[in-house]
């Protein structure tokens, strides 16, 4: 081995673009490849997410509809279902407030709760919570129980 037959070791040189813009005599020089003129010939050009050569773009196109209701209220669902497991697991009695619903990770300590009307509840429970489904609050009152609307 000597200086006129060095070369990289197998595998380590990846780059097989071609050499553009390198003089006429490699075949590549003049435009570079690029053809003549336009926006795509030019240094610095990219091309924006969407754009379709001038068409009016699809997102342009399509009519917007719907609207976000900037004063609705998320509630976080929690069923009756889920409160029967809770009292059969021992983790609650008598009362099932905010507080216990945080703790067992059914809700966060920023939202509000919803007790909605899945599953059917046996215990006698005193639900605290933001709000109640018609049915959620039948049924705990049919267990002997209390629902308290924060």
């Amino acid at each position: 081995m000597d200086l006129s037959n060095l070369q990289p070791a197998e595998g380590s040189v990846h780059n097989k673009n071609k050499r553009v813009g390198r003089g006429e005599g490699s075949g590549k020089g003049g435009t570079a490849a690029r053809g003549h003129k336009g926006a795509k010939s030019r240094s610095g050009y990219s091309k924006k997410i969407g754009f379709e050569g001038g068409q009016m773009p699809l997102q342009r196109r399509v009519p917007k509809f719907g609207f976000k209701n900037i004063n609705r209220k998320e509630y976080e669902g929690v069923n009756l279902d889920t409160l029967q497991a809770l009292v059969d697991n021992g983790i609650v009695t008598d009362t099932v407030d905010f507080a216990v619903l945080v703790e067992n990770r059914l809700a966060t300590k920023n939202e509000m709760v919803k007790i909605l009307g899945r599953g059917e509840l046996k215990a006698k429970l005193k639900v605290t919570a933001h709000k109640f489904t018609a049915t959620a609050k039948a049924a705990i009152e049919a267990a002997g129980g209390e629902a308290v609307t924060l």
